[in-house]
């Protein structure tokens, strides 16, 4: 495991790679951190700067590898995450239909909160009445207006 930190509007960010994908991007500077510091990870530099376009405005899309470790339930919720367009939101409920579990909308809200690579997987873009978002309230509204800021809006609807 191999790690980095990068800075961003939005604070420090710890980002890590097991070698052939990315792992974790953190916005929560107390997470330990495994592993051995490495600015030079191919796979870091990717994330770091793909992160760096995204807060510049000028990415909407990350093409980073990625490794989400999770049951099989959190990385289902986490594809559909990944599926909402730049600037569009999503409810837990919409996730939850898009899943195959439409009562499970709270699921999706602690799903959301576990997920392990934050921004890249967009769990800012799921709204909805339940607290506790992996990149907490304030970084969500953030990273909601910078899309907004962008001009692109697009509509995102549960299948």
């Amino acid at each position: 495991m191999r790690w980095t930190t990068v800075t961003s509007p939005i604070g420090e960010l710890r980002l890590a790679t097991d070698g052939t994908a990315l792992t974790n991007v953190s916005t929560m500077p107390g997470n330990p951190v495994r592993g051995e510091r490495s600015d030079d990870d191919p796979i870091l530099r990717l994330a770091a700067a793909e992160l760096a376009g995204y807060f510049a405005g000028t990415r909407t899309e990350f093409e980073v590898p990625l490794a989400l470790a999770g049951s099989d339930f959190e990385r289902a919720v986490w594809t559909e995450v990944l599926a909402i367009p730049y600037g569009a939101t999503a409810t837990h409920a919409e996730i939850a239909a898009r899943v195959g579990q439409p009562k499970a909308a709270r699921a999706v809200g602690l799903a959301n909160s576990l997920n392990p690579i934050a921004i890249i997987v967009p769990g800012h873009r799921v709204v909805g009445s339940f607290p506790g978002r992996s990149t907490g309230t304030d970084v969500t509204e953030l990273l909601l207006e910078l899309e907004a800021r962008a001009g692109v809006v697009t509509e995102f609807k549960a299948a």
